[in-house]
């Protein structure tokens, strides 16, 4: 690679006239520092400077400054992921330490914009905060950004849904392309930020999230997991990526392989690739994959992590890993050199080692917050609104509408998140309404909360509260403010309790309550209870804090009275039984605000610390139930209603799901919220957003949330059969329009696709234009449709504009699972034009010429898991560096379609491993079809010790499907008929 800074021709001979003539002896005459020279020539010379414990140190996160090269100090992972969010501080005890800048709407509301130029622009602001914090304090701002995240939302109980994008790879893509482009700058070679995708690979849950194995049959991770990454990496639109947690495959992904033999492919440019945080750690506490670190830490450095997430900016640890890698032999200089090489790629491009830092050095605080970004992020949360439903009641109109009640609990607040930073100013619902009607008008908020008392029924006194110091116990006779809190009922069952009296929440304490907090935060979120009603009308204070699902937990999590009346944890069985006594209704605060409104907005929602976010999964989609029951209140009170739901994920409404007649979604969306929803509400702007997931139901429609089997399952809208409650790319209008003369004419290496689209109502507005396909006929299953391409217009009342699409042959290609390459099968394939994946508006056909995939040839070796079918079994390592295989247990099969016996077959030969040993039946037709071999399966002494078991095959003739069915338990790499 010879990438360089462009010179003149005169600039570029009187550099090369200095090295020859200048000494050598300071730290800026050194060739590395020349940004006339190539990068290889330039990492060539500085590596060959660097000592071996110099550049072992490289190998961290926080990589020391080494003052004779004059090499500054560097540390990786700054947070970006919608906005600058937080850093560690070097030099405080790895303290965290937020950001004040612009705080975008959440990753889901910006691909909700389905808009790519607009969030390139929202990350190149970002990027350039990133470059404004750095020149304030380098140490603690590094511009080695952790963002963004390209994990699919193939579930939305995910609980980090709101980092994502969508469920399509095409459409994830597309998006994180945009925004690494903007966080890098558009310097040909110098990176404004370097970005690293988040996480590789198939991360999509965090219950046990380093001990759970994402199960990926080829089609699955090629077509799927792999698409949502490879994007980004081949427009070098990112600079690397963060191996995830969990495994895939049996394999933890710190070790997976594909980081350098797959991921590196998609480019031409070095990538610098990060464990995630305490990672490395994981595999062998709590994974066990590895009987010793060092072995762990030799086994990642191999696979393709350069930088290791662990330890805060204590690298000791590492450091006598990496040597004691080096002195057993697990490792040569050779891969510390190739990994440092990568990280001083990166380092090389930001500017780290010229002389004027590279021309992003000159950026300064003065874009924190500017006024340009604030304009920015208004757009952005005006283009993310979703108006999901609309009986005509929107827009609101201004000059008739001047007394509005804004009610709910989201209705005066903003919530940030884990990954965003700290707002320097909020822009609410409320106040966003007030400012758009002006001084004239009449707006009025309550956040509409239940009020409750709880009494412990065995001693007939009330929770309460004497300071946020004090112990809470039961005390109280009698309710006062003391004793009386606000609950909140977010999603999932899951509320918070505010004390009446000092107005501080609820909170979990390591042993006792406190009454403390003033909203849900921290790591282990100890504000969140369930209050579960017992048969008898009783109720269980249920604690949900996140600590109780750590393994070293052990004071249970209900909420217990003890003997002097304190607040403790216990089991269930010990649980205090509590009567809930209503205070006051939140519904009928509600309802009495409404009464006599022009119109009333209830918004609701969720706040993003609880019932879901990192480390923690939700169980379902419903919104809280206090919730919906101030929406029944408030549209039985005021037909003129307009319903808003914030939230980072689908959710569902089963009570007042007909009741409402105009909804409209936002995510979290940052400070200028309450501008937006009032752009939308009345009118200004036409609300454009779309859905980038399907919103199911419930989540009765969804498979268990460890299922990464997309095909098999029918997940995501590729797959899924069932009626969802908005489908995938849903999103209304305030104005209506018309698709005409869709065609699809062969041009070059594919097909133009055109078609015209009109604005036929009566103001301006935007539509998202769609394009899906659907191949008719296949050797195996295809979606239902699949997105292909999109595009976001702006049109008059009465234009038409053609939009038009280029779509390849090569597009439509599958993973091969007989042959193990991308194939385009000959078919037929509907091309479907319209608003949403459910709208389609234009449809035609194309035919497109490839191939027919072969009858399967199991003359050759043929590996397991490139099976057509399966039931029963888990895929898993062939060895822990590289290989899948597939495991089974009696009664577990996998299948082969359209097996070509040909030339009847005589024998069988499997490669197998197995601590106990069994046997494999080979069946025609099904799992119970006719016998044609029975192979014996020794022990071979453990599951990576590899032999081959042998039998004779009989019957076999013709074109049949071929069953493999497992009895005993072992794991099965491969098979050969001869």
């Amino acid at each position: 690679m010879s990438l360089r800074r462009p010179l003149s021709a005169a600039a570029a001979l009187a550099v090369a006239l200095s090295l020859l003539t200048a000494p050598a002896a300071a730290a800026d005459d050194f060739p590395f520092r020349n940004p006339s020279l190539p990068l290889d020539r330039r990492i060539d010379d500085l590596l060959g400077r660097l000592t071996l414990d110099e550049k072992i140190s490289l190998l961290h996160q926080s990589q020391p400054a080494i003052p004779r090269l004059g090499m500054p100090y560097h540390k990786n992972g700054t947070e970006a992921l919608h906005g600058v969010a937080w850093s560690n501080d070097d030099e405080h005890d790895w303290a965290q330490t937020f950001a004040s800048g612009t705080v975008f709407p959440q990753a889901v509301g910006l691909a909700s914009t389905w808009d790519p130029d607009l969030v390139k622009r929202v990350g190149s602001a970002v990027g350039d905060e990133v470059r404004g914090y750095n020149s304030v304090n380098p140490v603690v701002w590094g511009t080695q950004v952790w963002a963004p995240v390209v994990n699919l939302l193939r579930d939305p109980r995910w609980g980090r849904n709101e980092e994502g994008y969508s469920e399509d790879p095409l459409l994830t893509g597309a998006v994180s392309t945009a925004y690494g482009k903007g966080l890098e700058g558009d310097d040909p070679f110098y990176l404004k930020t370097a970005p690293v995708l988040k996480h590789y690979l198939a991360n999509n849950n965090e219950y046990q999230r380093s001990l759970t194995s994402s199960n990926l049959p080829p089609r699955v991770k090629h077509e799927y997991d792999e698409a949502a990454f490879r994007p980004a990496i081949s427009a070098d639109a990112a600079t690397g990526v963060m191996g995830s947690y969990n495994l895939v495959n049996g394999r933890p992904n710190t070790v997976n392989p594909d980081l350098d033999d797959v991921v590196r492919s998609w480019t031409s440019k070095d990538l610098y690739n990060v464990s995630d945080a305490w990672a490395p750690h994981a595999l062998t506490d709590p994974e066990h994959y590895f009987s010793n670190e060092t072995e762990a830490f030799a086994a990642a450095l191999k696979a393709g992590i350069d930088s290791f997430t662990v330890d805060d900016n204590k690298p000791a640890t590492m450091t006598a890993l990496i040597k004691d890698g080096l002195a057993k032999g697990l490792l040569t200089e050779g891969d510390v050199d190739r990994a440092v090489r990568h990280d001083l790629s990166v380092r090389f491009r930001l500017g780290q080692f010229d002389p004027d830092g590279g021309p992003y050095a000159k950026i300064g605080k003065e874009v924190i917050d500017s006024a340009a970004n604030r304009r920015l992020n208004r757009e952005a949360a005006d283009k993310a609104l979703v108006l999901l439903k609309n009986s005509g009641r929107l827009p609101l109109d201004a000059a008739r509408t001047r007394k509005v009640a804004v009610v709910g609990p989201l209705q005066n607040t903003l919530f940030r998140d884990w990954y965003g930073g700290q707002m320097p100013y909020q822009v609410t619902p409320l106040q966003g309404i007030k400012e758009r009607l002006g001084a004239g008008a009449s707006v009025t908020g309550t956040d509409a909360l239940d009020r409750v008392a709880l009494k412990d029924v065995k001693s007939g006194r009330y929770v309460t509260v004497t300071d946020a110091a004090t112990p809470v116990k039961v005390s109280d006779t009698a309710p006062a403010a003391a004793s009386e809190f606000d609950v909140t009922d977010w999603t999932d069952g899951v509320s918070t309790l505010r004390n009446a009296g000092n107005g501080k929440m609820l909170t979990g304490n390591w042993g006792t309550f406190l009454a403390s907090s003033d909203n849900p935060d921290g790591w282990y979120v100890q504000q969140q209870f369930r209050l579960e009603k017992q048969d008898d009308g009783t109720y269980l204070l249920h604690y949900a804090g996140y600590e109780v699902n750590e393994s070293w937990w052990s004071l249970g999590d209900y909420v217990t009275v003890g003997a002097d009346g304190t607040l403790g944890f216990g089991s269930k069985a010990d649980a205090a039984h509590f009567a809930k006594e209503v205070v006051s209704r939140g519904a009928d605060a509600a309802a009495a605000a409404v009464k006599g409104a022009d119109a009333a907005v209830v918004v609701v929602g969720s706040n993003p610390w609880v019932a879901g976010r990192e480390n923690h999964d939700r169980t379902g989609l419903e919104l809280g139930e206090g919730q919906q029951d101030l929406i029944a209140a408030v549209t039985r009170a005021n037909p003129n209603t307009v319903v808003v739901l914030e939230d980072g994920y689908p959710t569902t409404m089963s009570k007042v799901q007909d009741r409402v007649s105009s909804l409209l979604w936002t995510t979290h969306a940052g400070a200028e919220t309450g501008h937006a929803l009032a752009d939308v509400i009345f009118g200004d702007v036409d609300p454009a957003g779309r859905l980038t997931q399907t919103w199911y139901r419930s989540a009765a429609d969804l498979p268990d949330i460890l299922d990464y089997d997309i095909v098999k399952r029918d997940r995501t809208y590729l797959y899924f059969k069932g009626s969802p409650l908005y489908p995938f790319g849903h999103g209304l209008s305030y104005t209506t329009f018309g698709y005409q003369g869709l065609t699809a004419t062969p041009r070059g290496d594919g097909y133009d696709v055109s078609v015209k689209v009109t604005n036929t109502g009566s103001r301006a507005g935007d539509e998202v234009v769609q394009l899906y396909t659907h191949q008719r006929t296949s050797r195996v299953k295809q979606p239902v449709r699949q997105l292909r391409a999109f595009q976001r217009v702006s049109l008059a009342p009465g234009r038409t504009t053609t939009v038009t699409f280029h779509l390849k042959t090569a597009d439509f290609a599958l993973w091969d699972v007989t042959r193990n390459k991308w194939t385009v099968e000959s078919s037929a394939q509907d091309v479907l034009v319209g608003s949403s994946s459910a709208a389609i508006r234009q449809r035609t056909t194309i035919d497109v010429k490839g191939e027919k995939i072969p009858h399967r040839d199991l003359s050759a070796t043929t590996r397991a898991i490139d099976f057509d079918d399966y039931s029963g079994v888990t895929l898993t390592d062939e060895t822990k560096e590289r290989g899948d295989a597939v495991a089974g247990k009696d009664g577990a099969w996998i299948a082969f379609r359209d097996v070509a016996f040909g030339r009847p077959p005589t024998g069988v030969a499997a490669g197998v491993a197995s601590a106990s040993g069994g046997s494999i039946e080979l069946r025609l037709g099904s799992p119970t079809g006719t016998l044609v071999a029975t192979v014996p399966v020794a022990a071979t002494g453990g599951p990576y010790t590899w032999a081959t078991a042998t039998a004779a095959v009989k019957g076999a003739t013709g074109v049949r499907d071929l069953y493999a069915v497992f009895k005993g338990d072992f794991k099965l790499k491969d098979l050969k008929l001869s």
